[in-house]
C-alpha cells in the first residue's frame, strides 16, 4: 500500500536515491562499522548528487521540496544501516534551526556548503548531568563585547568528530528565573578557540556513526553566531522537536521492516526436524504477531508524515510514535534474534547488528519516558 503523500516524483527519488547507496555505500558499509566512521566522501558524494537538504529553498542551494522527499532519505539510509542517523540528523534536524531561526547571513553562510556535504552538522543539547531536563544544562555563553565566552561539557554528540559545525544549547543567562528562559542557541565552528571534542565514544552499537564529548573552555564565539534571540533558545527547542521525534519514528518503523523481512528469509531457508522451521506453528505465530504490529506502525507513522507535512499540530501523536515504534523495533529485535537461534547471536548475521542498533532509540531525541509524560501533560492528567 503507497503512502498518501506519495507520489511519481518521490518514486523516482527512492529509485535513484538506493541505486546511488548500492554503488556508494552498501558495498563498504561493513568496514565503515570496523573503522568506527562513515568517511566524509559519502557525505559529498550525497550532496553533489542532491540527495543533501533537497527541501531547502533553492537560493541557498536546495531544490525547495516537500518533507517527503527526507522521509525517503531517512528510510533508504536506514535500510542501509542505523548508523547513518547522522545523515538524517544534519539532513532534517539540524539544517531547519538556520532556516526557522537564522539571518540572512548565516543562511549564506551555513546552507549551501551544507547541502553539497562540504560541511557537516550537529546539534549539542545533552550534558554529563542533564539529558531530558534541557533545562538543567550548566554550559554557559557570557556576552563580553562582540563574543560569547563559552564553558562547559556537551555529550553523547550525534556527528561530534565530523562536524564542521554545530548548534549549541547554552545558558546565556545563568540566573534566570524559570531556568529555561536563560537559554539560547550558538552556533560554533570548527575552528573556535577554546573548543574541543574529547576521543569518538564507544558505544554498544551504531558503530560507525560517530559520537563525541565536546568541550568549551572559554571558546570564543562571534555574537552574530546567536540563532534567533537570547532566552528564545528552549522555545526554538519545542518547536522543531515535533521533526526531530518524527524521524525516529520513522527510522524505527524502517528497522522493524527490515528485521522481519530478513527473519522471514531466514526461517524459510532453516531446517530442523526435517521440514523449514517455517512450517512450526509456534514460529508462524511469532511471526504474524509482529507482521501485524509492524503494519500498525507503517499506517501510524504514514498518517502522521501526512499531518507533519501539512503543518498540523502533532506532538502528542509523534510523542506516542516516539515510544511505541522505538518499542515496538525493540521487541521485533529480541524476537527475530530468537528466531535466529544461536546464528543470531553472530556478528555474520545482520540481526546481530540491528539488535545493538536499536536499543538506544529509545533513550535519544527525548526518553521513552519523557514521551509519556508529554503525552499526559496534553491529555490534560
Amino acid at each position: 500500500m503507497t503512502a498518501r503523500y506519495v507520489t511519481d516524483e518521490h518514486k523516482m527519488f527512492r529509485d535513484s536515491l538506493r541505486k546511488f547507496l548500492e554503488k556508494e555505500a552498501y558495498p563498504y558499509y561493513d568496514q565503515w562499522e570496523v573503522d568506527r566512521l562513515i568517511p566524509r566522501e559519502l557525505w559529498q558524494k550525497l550532496g553533489k548528487n542532491g540527495f543533501l537538504g533537497s527541501w531547502v529553498d533553492e537560493e541557498y542551494g536546495g531544490l525547495g521540496l516537500d518533507f517527503g522527499y527526507s522521509v525517503v532519505l531517512a528510510e533508504e539510509l536506514e535500510r542501509l544501516g542505523s548508523s547513518t542517523i547522522g545523515i538524517s540528523l544534519h539532513n532534517d534536524i539540524v539544517l531547519p534551526y538556520i532556516t526557522h531561526y537564522g539571518t540572512e547571513e548565516q543562511k549564506q553562510r551555513w546552507l549551501p556548503r551544507s547541502i553539497t556535504g562540504e560541511l557537516i552538522s550537529a546539534i549539542a543539547m545533552t550534558e554529563p548531568g542533564a539529558g531530558s531536563d534541557l533545562a538543567g544544562i550548566k554550559t554557559t555563553a557570557i556576552r563580553q563585547g562582540d563574543h560569547y565566552i563559552v564553558n562547559g561539557t556537551k555529550t553523547f554528540i550525534t556527528n561530534g568528530i565530523l562536524a564542521d559545525w554545530i548548534v549549541v544549547v547554552v545558558k546565556t543567562d545563568p540566573q534566570a528565573q524559570p531556568a529555561h528562559r536563560g537559554i539560547s542557541l550558538l552556533v560554533v565552528e570548527r575552528d573556535t578557540p577554546g573548543f574541543s571534542r574529547g576521543n569518538k565514544l564507544d558505544k554498544v552499537g551504531l558503530h560507525s556513526q560517530d559520537t563525541a564529548e565536546l568541550i568549551f573552555e572559554d571558546a570564543k564565539v562571534p555574537v552574530e553566531n546567536l540563532l534567533g534571540e537570547e532566552g528564545k533558545g528552549f522555545y526554538y527547542l519545542m518547536n522543531d522537536l515535533q521533526q526531530e521525534r518524527l524521524v525516529v519514528g520513522i527510522q524505527a518503523q524502517i528497522a522493524a521492516e527490515e528485521m522481519l523481512e530478513m527473519t522471514v528469509d531466514y526461517v524459510k531457508s532453516r531446517s530442523a526436524f526435517g521440514k523449514p522451521i517455517s512450517k512450526l506453528q509456534t514460529i508462524q505465530f511469532a511471526l504474524a504477531e509482529m507482521a501485524t504490529e509492524v503494519q500498525i506502525g507503517r499506517t501510524f507513522i504514514d498518517d502522521l508524515i501526512v499531518n507533519h507535512m501539512e503543518k498540523k499540530d502533532v506532538v502528542t501523536q509523534v510523542s506516542m510514535a516516539k515510544w511505541w515504534l522505538t518499542d515496538m523495533a525493540k521487541r521485533v529485535a529480541s524476537q527475530c534474534m530468537q528466531l535466529h537461534g544461536g546464528y543470531g547471536y553472530m556478528e555474520e548475521y545482520q540481526i546481530a547488528r540491528r539488535f545493538r542498533d536499536i536499543q538506544v532509540s529509545s533513550i535519544y531525541a527525548g526518553t521513552n519516558e519523557i514521551m509519556k509524560s508529554v503525552i499526559a501533560k496534553n491529555m490534560e492528567l
